[in-house]
């Protein structure tokens, strides 16, 4: 198994731009995006489920980038009002909006035979559908105000692989896929950019509580580099495709390391 590579330096790659982040609390991708866009130079809105947990990030951020690279709120994108709110407070507290992280999904298991339609309409309505209003959201204002931004969506091996116990995970993810490429054409004529990432095994805390030994080993053994990826450098994509190396790219999903098996 290889070891992760040190901590990369960051090259302001995104100073003077406002970020939205979705599901930016906690360990996972959507915290490491939200720090990793702070040291590239970026102003940032988080969003959050969890009410707690969003305001503690943003204290924790905010003691060490200052308040006036960081605001927060909680929103639950399943909620059209919250996902107003989330956006509409980039606007009064940075003046507008240049980048968005669909970072917002939620997983499970369960047998295709034994899920309920509850079940199913809740892992979609957070990971695909909270997707859908988040990006109308941002390229409602980006286009209003002749901005033109870029919109990242966080997807997954999964929409491409099967695997036992997660159809509805998947059906979203590849659901992800698809609006990621018709809302680059639709936004493409403003100039606004929309991809996505597909991360593969990124571990963070909350994924070792749900998940067995058993089941972490075997997802690891698929892994390309025979290991997992640290959040930081799923962000470290998301950072890519958020700046302006990446000008040329639209309608794109970036596998994060997988040997699509």
């Amino acid at each position: 198994m290889s070891t992760p590579p040190p901590y990369l330096p960051a090259h302001r790659l995104l100073t003077g731009r406002t970020a939205v982040i979705t599901a930016a609390a906690g360990a996972g991708i959507g915290g490491a995006t939200a720090r990793r866009f702070l040291e590239e130079g970026a102003r940032i809105v988080v969003g959050d489920a969890h009410a707690r947990r969003t305001a503690e990030t943003v204290a924790v951020l905010t003691e060490e980038f200052g308040a006036d690279r960081v605001a927060g709120t909680p929103c639950d994108v399943t909620d059209e009002e919250q996902v107003r709110a989330l956006f509409a407070l980039a606007e009064r507290v940075h003046g507008g909006l240049d980048i968005v992280v669909n970072n917002a999904g939620l997983g499970g298991t369960a047998a295709l035979t034994e899920m309920t339609d509850e079940q199913w309409a809740r892992v979609i309505d957070v990971t695909l559908t909270g997707t859908f209003r988040c990006t109308r959201a941002a390229l409602r204002l980006m286009t209003a105000a002749g901005r033109a931004g870029v919109i990242v969506n966080n997807a997954s091996v999964l929409g491409w692989r099967a695997q036992a116990g997660q159809a509805h995970y998947a059906a979203a993810k590849a659901g992800v896929m698809a609006l990621t490429r018709c809302a680059s054409v639709e936004a493409a004529g403003h100039g606004i950019r929309v991809n996505a990432v597909a991360p593969s095994l990124a571990l963070h805390p909350h994924l070792v509580k749900v998940t067995s030994p058993e089941v972490l080993e075997e997802l690891t053994g698929r892994e390309a580099f025979g290991r997992y990826a640290q959040p930081w450098e799923v962000a470290n994509a998301i950072v890519f495709l958020a700046s302006g190396y990446s000008s040329y790219l639209t309608g794109e999903v970036l596998s994060v390391s997988d040997r699509h098996a």
